[in-house]
């Protein structure tokens, strides 16, 4: 399952052993077409991963925060650190093996 970021508020990110962020925008492509690949990979990676999703555009202050320059930008952190960041769409097996690497 995929958590939204309502209102810039990470402290359930922040909490996380591991989490994924996906920055995304309702008017983007990119972000639409990988938006079936992070739900798959919730539930694959559930109770090792904690996924959320927040729209950059509802969630400004974070995206400045986090430095979101291009979407999509999914970013992965280790107890509320950024470790990895992945900048656009990439296909499920690179996601996957993305994530693994990062662990």
């Amino acid at each position: 399952m995929v958590k939204e970021i309502i209102n810039n508020d990470v402290t359930e990110l922040n909490n996380a052993e591991v989490a994924l962020l996906d920055v995304f925008a309702t008017w983007c492509g990119p972000c639409k077409a990988i938006s079936p690949i992070i739900e798959e990979l919730s539930e694959e990676f559930s109770g090792r991963v904690e996924f959320f999703k927040a729209d950059s555009e509802e969630n400004p202050k974070l995206a400045r925060k986090l430095r979101v320059m291009s979407i999509p930008n999914v970013i992965l952190f280790k107890k509320g650190e950024v470790v990895s960041r992945q900048i656009g769409a990439l296909s499920r097996d690179d996601f996957k093996n993305w994530i693994e690497e990062n662990l």
